[in-house]
């Protein structure tokens, strides 16, 4: 049982994480660039050094957002069955 809960719980964490995430960036990048959208990687608008920028700026962004949620959520889920 706690192993179906612990999946349902990642499952939903990762979701929850990919939304704030997201988020984030759109956020970071509106006032580092001072445009509301990052550039998409197959946009013939922008360069490569400004569509490398985004991805990293964004991988970081969800990297971070991922650690966290997961962290708080084994934790929780630790507390609650013990294991």
């Amino acid at each position: 049982m706690s192993r179906v809960v612990s999946r349902g719980a990642s499952a939903v964490s990762g979701m929850i994480g990919g939304a704030i995430a997201g988020a984030i960036f759109k956020q970071v990048w509106k006032f580092a660039a001072g445009a509301d959208d990052a550039p998409q990687a197959t946009s013939d608008e922008y360069g490569w050094g400004e569509i490398l920028v985004a991805a990293a700026i964004h991988g970081a962004i969800f990297g971070v957002v991922k650690a966290a949620i997961d962290r708080s959520a084994a934790r929780s889920i630790h507390r609650a069955t013990g294991k």
